[in-house]
């Protein structure tokens, strides 16, 4: 097989099975051309012997040419999928990647994630979860905080009744507070693909989201899973599940949305409680300031 075919093949399995964004496929696709290029391979066996030296070897030689610490980070992690896919291919019986750790980074402001951030954090879930449906399972459980602003107690509270997931969702929040909140298609498309691997009976009345032994699913291994995301993404500790809530308010507040409308999204009891957005949006607003602005 040719280089130009395994990275087909990378690219299909990427956008049809996993359903990546189109970005997310560009930039895991360029970083398997790069280490097929520094490893003169052109076959699935060879690159499932990728160790970590050689890991190191080659990210070394990409932080010569300039690359960050941050960007080696996501470099480092999109290698890591394509080389358990490789050992996947190659029949390995134990197709992990090589166990390598990032570069450390500074630590910065608290910030929102980015779009691209939020979705590279529920890709990643996926891609090195322990089996497949649980990887499905988490990265429709992000999208919906990201997505939808849920808090993960509201998200882990749904049930079979909402596995078929329309335009909108409604969910309930403190103090039994109902509220309708939009759902992306993407996060519908994560759902359903959730759904149809989940190996449980998602009955109307039993949790939606499910444990590794078919229990409710405990807030724990959601924020475990975003940890060891966060850390191979080279994200800040402040990239927590409730982050991605924030960040969706954020978003949408940087839009135009009106404060009334957005504390009905989010469940606010008072509006006191969504006007920190406004404070956050600011602080991100005089940050950009400081760094363009020539006298900053």
């Amino acid at each position: 097989m040719s280089a130009p075919e395994i990275l087909e093949t990378w690219r299909a399995h990427l956008a049809d099975n996993r359903r990546r964004s189109p970005h997310t496929v560009r930039a895991y696709v360029a970083a398997a051309a790069r280490l097929l290029a520094a490893r003169e391979t052109e076959d699935w066996v060879a690159v499932a012997g990728t160790e970590a030296h050689h890991l190191r070897t080659h990210l070394a030689a990409r932080r010569g040419e300039g690359l960050g610490n941050a960007s080696t980070a996501r470099e480092l992690s999109a290698l890591k999928a394509f080389i358990a896919f490789a050992r996947a291919q190659a029949g390995d019986p134990d197709p992990a990647a090589p166990r390598l750790r990032g570069p450390r980074l500074k630590k910065g402001l608290p910030r929102p994630v980015t779009p691209d951030e939020a979705e590279n954090l529920a890709s990643h879930v996926e891609d090195f979860a322990v089996t497949d449906w649980i990887g499905a399972r988490d990265r429709a459980v992000l999208l919906l905080l990201y997505g939808s602003g849920l808090r993960i107690a509201e998200a882990l509270s749904l049930t079979g009744r909402d596995a078929s997931m329309g335009e909108v969702l409604q969910v309930t929040g403190k103090g039994g507070k109902q509220r309708v909140v939009p759902v992306l298609p993407i996060t519908r498309a994560a759902v359903a693909a959730y759904v149809k691997a989940c190996p449980y009976p998602l009955t109307h009345s039993e949790p939606l989201f499910r444990g590794a032994k078919g229990g409710p699913l405990s807030p724990g291994m959601v924020q475990r899973a975003m940890a060891q995301a966060r850390r191979a993404l080279g994200l800040p500790d402040t990239a927590t599940p409730h982050a991605l809530r924030h960040s969706f308010a954020t978003h949408l507040l940087s839009a135009g949305a009106d404060l009334r409308s957005l504390q009905e999204l989010l469940g606010h009891a008072s509006l006191g409680s969504t006007q920190i957005y406004t404070r956050v949006d600011a602080a991100a607003l005089l940050e950009n300031y400081r760094k363009a602005h020539p006298r900053g």
